[in-house]
């Protein structure tokens, strides 16, 4: 399924859920009523629009039972139970900010506007932010570590309880309103094309195919339609709880060219070490342990870094990001609280289907 199919639908989706949550202003309380009696299951939210289409306010079981209790009657206007002071989100917005504000306020529903149009509908039961970013994850290594598993089945395909890998990282990233995500494929690249031909869901997945091996950074100068400010680049393999928005508030708050994402690596040395001058100790430090950030495979980066890379050149990206700061570009780190996993071995696989199945 092609970018306009998948489009075309989520669109529908959108234009039919503003339909069934839609109501005149001229239509009566009683109308009302049943009208949310009808959305059993869904969110009991209606927007009243007027003649031209313009957005009036809004409607619960809440609003009209609270009119009812002051003398409105089951005849009169739905305009005299909504409530008018409503939130919406407007395109070209940091909508993030809007979802955040609409989850704190505990609405179901968001809409979209222009002007007091409504344009879209954000289903808040089933995001958890709208990110205004596009998301590459790549997708074509070998998988050497985890052979024969991966001999006929490309490691982001493979099933951690009960679902491929990549599909977690797709499902998290759709939840989190990214509606463009591409996937750099190599190995098996068939495989995945066709898992992903059969996608149902408000995001795009277009597959991108590596001629070649081009590193972890390489492939993205093939992939053309990536149009947010802030692209998100990640290893499809992992399994973590990265809070995105949280990622993209710090990346944009701190103006950095990449923000990449870190998990806490501890060393500790078993022995004492000597502290030297010269041929002279000077101290012993017993059994000390020493604290790092560890690279977790995530980055988000402005869009315009991606005019670096040449079209067909192998770049991984330590190489990328060393080569930004040496031209004094500014890269944050943000640590990862919770779960992350890179499955590079079969001990990492065991553990990951493990914890997976606790989780169900």
């Amino acid at each position: 399924m092609g970018d306009k199919e998948m489009k075309d639908i989520a669109t529908g989706r959108a234009a039919e859920l503003l339909r069934r949550h839609s109501i005149s202003t001229e239509a009566t309380v009683r109308d009302a009523l049943v009208a949310l009696n009808s959305l059993s299951g869904e969110s009991m939210t209606l927007f009243a629009v007027d003649a031209d289409g313009m957005l009036a306010g809004t409607v619960t079981d809440g609003d009209i039972r609270r009119a009812l209790i002051g003398g409105c009657s089951l005849g009169d206007k739905v305009s005299m139970a909504m409530h008018p002071d409503y939130l919406a989100a407007v395109p070209g917005d940091n909508l993030c900010l809007s979802v955040a504000e609409g989850r704190r306020r505990r609405i179901d529903l968001l809409p979209v506007m222009e002007g007091r149009r409504i344009v879209g509908m954000l289903d808040l039961r089933k995001m958890k932010t709208k990110l205004p970013i596009d998301a590459v994850l790549m997708a074509g290594g070998r998988g050497e570590r985890l052979r024969p598993l991966t001999d006929n089945v490309p490691k982001p395909l493979l099933p951690v309880g009960g679902k491929p890998i990549i599909d977690y990282n797709v499902d998290e990233l759709e939840a989190c309103g990214v509606e463009r995500i591409f996937v750099t494929v190599n190995y098996l690249a068939d495989c995945i094309e066709s898992h992903f031909s059969h996608r149902e869901g408000n995001a795009s997945v277009t597959c991108v195919r590596e001629p070649k091996r081009l590193g972890t950074i390489g492939s993205l100068a093939l992939i053309d339609g990536i149009e947010s400010d802030n692209v998100l680049v990640m290893n499809s393999d992992l399994l973590t709880t990265i809070d995105f928005e949280a990622l993209y508030m710090q990346h944009v708050r701190e103006g950095s060219d990449i923000t990449v994402a870190a998990v806490p690596y501890n060393v500790s040395v078993p022995y004492a070490l000597m502290r030297m001058d010269g041929g002279k100790v000077k101290g012993l430090d017993e059994k000390p342990t020493y604290n790092y950030f560890a690279n977790a495979g995530v980055y988000l980066m402005r869009r315009c870094l991606l005019s670096r890379l040449k079209r067909g050149e192998y770049l991984d990206a330590p190489d990328f990001i060393s080569s930004v700061i040496a031209d004094g570009g500014d890269v944050g780190c943000y640590p990862i609280e919770g779960t992350w996993i890179d499955i590079g071995s079969h001990d990492d696989y065991r553990y990951a289907n493990e914890l997976m199945n606790r989780w169900k």
